[in-house]
């Protein structure tokens, strides 16, 4: 079964079995090791659930980076505080341009108030996207306007990885790397590796048929122990990808 707390153990651990490093985002971005995985964690909602794979992981002795939005579904500053101090990065998950309606002054200046509040429980260096597949606009257009490397920010993902050398791996739509379901997490890159879920991810892991550089992004509100709140997410998720299938056939969404 996928999308569980104990399938996410045993991807880390696989993964730690099979000798790759474990760095955030800012650390590959400082220093990037040979054989490495970055896990990013988009805390899009419900960021309790950040802090059970944040646990996991500082279990099993490694770091992610968490990047949460400033909506209050996302912007918990016990939770903040409590993924920080298991020593993960934190990042900010911005949406600032979609927020503000297209507004550029306006998204900048929320921008940068926002990125100053997330700096209070870290020393943000790293920003990330929100896709906010509900909104036509892409909150990456600022940066036409603004650049984001006059603020401190060292990086963002979308625009400073080779993917070509960089395996992506999303779970976005509660599928792994599904084209049909995706508006936005995607990424530029000569690799064509299938994965079907957790389970083949880790078989190919364990056969050496996966690169040795991967980032793994994750959404935390999609994993839970199964039970009620699993069986939720997993229906919910379904009707959604019904919708957004339909939009990106539709050519609704801002390129």
């Amino acid at each position: 079964m996928d999308f569980t707390l104990k399938k996410y153990r045993k991807l880390v651990e696989t993964l730690k079995r099979n000798n790759y490093n474990f760095q955030t985002f800012e650390e590959f971005i400082k220093s990037p090791k040979d054989r490495t995985v970055i896990l990013r964690h988009d805390v899009d909602r419900r960021a309790i659930n950040a802090t059970w794979l944040a646990q996991i992981e500082h279990e099993l002795g490694v770091k992610g980076s968490y990047y949460f939005r400033i909506v209050p579904e996302s912007n918990n500053p016990e939770v903040i505080r409590k993924v920080a101090g298991f020593g993960h990065e934190i990042g900010y998950h911005y949406e600032d341009l979609g927020a503000a309606k297209g507004n550029y002054e306006l998204a900048y200046k929320n921008y940068l108030e926002n990125l100053k509040y997330f700096r209070n429980y870290y020393p943000v260096s790293t920003i990330c996207m929100h896709g906010s597949p509900e909104n036509k606009i892409d909150n990456r257009s600022i940066w036409k306007k603004y650049s984001y490397k006059e603020d401190g920010i060292i990086a963002e993902p979308y625009f400073d990885v080779n993917y070509n050398e960089v395996f992506y791996l999303t779970d976005t739509g509660r599928a792994w790397n599904k084209k049909s379901v995706i508006v936005r997490d995607k990424v530029e890159t000569n690799f064509e590796i299938k994965t079907k879920n957790i389970e083949h991810i880790m078989k190919l892991i364990e056969k050496g048929e996966l690169p040795d550089k991967m980032i793994i992004s994750t959404h935390p509100h999609r994993w839970f122990n199964v039970g009620l709140l699993w069986t939720k997410e997993l229906i919910l998720q379904n009707i959604k990808n019904v919708v957004k299938s339909v939009l990106i056939k539709l050519n609704v969404y801002e390129r």
